[in-house]
């Protein structure tokens, strides 16, 4: 037979020699169908497969169930990384004419028990199950509870070789037959089996197994890792089954999410192209970007971009206090804010004694006194105290010597532009970001302690809905101070409408802090991407990895890990259009590039 039958159609034969040609006739032989564009370039058909050009494909069909099916037993083979096509064919079957037969087979079994007990021989326990499944299904049948159907499961395989689809075949057959499921390939009707799964709705094969509604629903097919929900950004495409990831992180139980990669794996891509899909949701983001990696993106969105270091001209007072909402009391911002201030102190000093840090928050509450802040009084129209006013306090108490003479590289030192200045940045953009890469090392810190403080006062001012931003997170978790604080926004950002995202490199510096682990579980989103082997271990143990989900970190391309939200996880790919791209890469070479072309562009408009 001529192979364009297996795809639905033939042609029309030749004209014979001596018929007429016509113009039409000719037309129609010189014009391609469907079939001619998705048909295979040769075609043989042996007894086990069928060869389609380069590839071979072997069909299957399910000959035998055990007596209970479990749920999703289908969905291994549904998400095998395969390729492979599955048809299901579900034939009703009129309860009444199902009904006789079982009456007939009820009293078969019956029968046969009844004969045993005669010869006086021990019960033979299978008789005695199937009389009970028997009399039950029966019953279900009658009430209108379950209903019969003739099923027929088929699976096609595809390889390059015979050898390969060996392999795939023995890999099928374990994973069902550890389910007591039997398949076998279809023998001598390889082109039947064929048929049957492609998406023509044909049983060709019609090998069918009678099964009632309650295991044929544990057949369902729609059963494939699935992480989408119908509203939301994109963060990427299902590696398992090229599906979208779509989802909101404001509609989960907290709005916070953590990411782990090595160097050059495209977190902070990533993490861009989050934002920047993120902006168009009407949500506020502000990000505290350690390497000057989101410039370009505030400039392209029209946001704010803040260079905090020694020689900046913007700078942030400490000692700000944010006015109180209609649920809070004056009293306790101004406690909240001493508490934070302590522990500022206590990294800007290197540490305090327990002596030195009643010194320090005494002091703090006398400075604050000085301009005639206190819990009894309203300081929103109040202008708040700076650094060189607390030093002038500190230096008039007794014991506090040393950490007068510590604390003044902050107010007469190199480092006194920094910090003892009034606040001149406002926040009051859609997308702001605060770039510390030309901040010593040493203040990295302090910086971002201060920085955090300061956003966080902000939020707790005015309801909205924000993400905030922390790139190489590590360098707050090096602190207890600052990591206690990073997880007390993290606790408390949903009752202000804040999702607080935390990126970083440095995955044991992390998990080191007393409050890795927990900044982890307080995160209803989390990111893998791809990691270096002296970190995987400590990950695995951590997000309860498998070997497999371990070696795809491993082996994983730029972009490319596993995402988690809630319970579920999928591989994810993080794709973006070209427009984004130029907006948010951060390879070298790409960036050269722009720049070039935008000189080149600044050049031409100029003349």
């Amino acid at each position: 037979m001529a192979f364009l039958d297996i795809f639905g159609g033939k042609k029309e034969n030749t004209p014979t020699p001596m018929a007429p040609i016509l113009p039409e006739q000719i037309y129609k032989q010189g014009v391609l169908e469907l079939q001619d564009v998705i048909a295979p370039s040769a075609l043989k058909i042996t007894p086990r497969e069928i060869n389609l050009g380069d590839k071979i494909a072997r069909t299957f069909f399910v000959m035998s169930y055990p007596r209970i099916l479990t749920d999703s037993w289908f969905a291994p083979i549904i998400n095998l990384d395969r390729v492979l096509d599955i048809s299901i064919f579900i034939h009703p079957i009129d309860s009444a004419d199902i009904l006789k037969k079982f009456q007939k087979k009820v009293a078969e079994v019956q029968s046969q028990i009844m004969s045993r007990e005669a010869k006086g021989l021990v019960r033979d326990p299978m008789l005695d199950t199937a009389y009970q499944d028997l009399e039950q299904l029966r019953d279900q049948l009658q009430q209108a509870q379950e209903r019969i159907f003739d099923v027929g499961v088929y699976i096609t395989i595809y390889g390059s070789s015979t050898e390969e689809l060996d392999k795939i075949e023995s890999e099928i057959k374990s994973m069902l037959e550890s389910r007591l499921i039997y398949v076998k390939p279809a023998l001598f009707q390889q082109e039947q089996g064929f048929k049957s799964v492609l998406p023509l709705g044909h049983d060709e094969l019609a090998v069918n197994s009678k099964l009632n509604s309650s295991p044929l629903s544990s057949i369902f097919p729609f059963v494939s890792f699935d992480l989408t929900s119908d509203k939301g950004i994109l963060y990427g495409v299902n590696r398992h089954n090229a599906s979208l990831v779509l989802f909101d992180r404001f509609s989960l139980e907290n709005y916070n999410s953590v990411i782990f990669a090595k160097s050059g794996s495209g977190k902070s891509y990533a993490t861009k192209l989050e934002i920047l899909r993120t902006l168009m949701f009407d949500t506020e983001v502000i990000v505290i970007d350690p390497e000057r990696e989101y410039e370009f993106l505030a400039q392209t969105v029209g946001g704010r971009y803040f260079n905090i270091s020694l020689n900046s001209e913007h700078h942030i007072n400490p000692f700000d206090l944010p006015a109180a909402r209609e649920d809070e009391s004056p009293a306790d911002i101004l406690r909240s804010n001493i508490v934070s201030l302590v522990g500022m102190f206590r990294i800007m000093l290197g540490g305090l004694t327990p002596e030195e840090d009643a010194i320090i928050d005494k002091a703090i509450s006398e400075t604050y006194a000085l301009k005639d802040i206190t819990v009894d009084s309203n300081f929103a129209e109040i202008e708040p105290p700076l650094l060189s006013d607390f030093e002038l306090v500190l230096a008039g108490m007794q014991g506090s010597d040393s950490l007068v003479q510590r604390l003044s590289k902050y107010t007469k030192g190199s480092w006194s532009g920094f910090i003892n200045q009034p606040t001149n940045v406002d926040i009051n953009k859609k997308f702001v970001v605060f770039s510390v890469r030309d901040m010593e090392d040493d203040l990295k810190s302090v910086a971002m302690y201060l920085i955090t403080h300061y956003i966080w006062n902000a939020v707790r001012k005015n309801l909205k809905k924000r993400l905030l931003v922390i790139d190489e997170a590590w360098w707050m978790m090096k602190s207890e101070d600052t990591a206690s604080f990073l997880y007390s926004m993290a606790k408390r950002g949903r009752k202000y409408y804040l999702g607080l995202a935390t990126i970083t490199q440095d995955v044991d510096d992390f998990l080191k802090s007393p409050y890795g682990l927990p900044m982890i579980t307080n995160s209803s989103i989390q990111i893998l991407l791809k990691q270096s082997p002296t970190t995987i271990d400590n990950l695995q143990k951590t997000f309860n990895l498998s070997d497999e989900e371990k070696y795809l970190l491993l082996e994983s391309d730029v972009g490319e890990g596993i995402f988690f939200a809630g319970l579920k996880h999928v591989a994810i790919k993080v794709i973006a259009s070209y427009t984004e791209d130029q907006i948010i890469t951060s390879d070298p070479s790409q960036v050269l590039a722009l720049k070039k072309q935008r000189q080149e562009a600044s050049m031409i408009s100029q003349k």
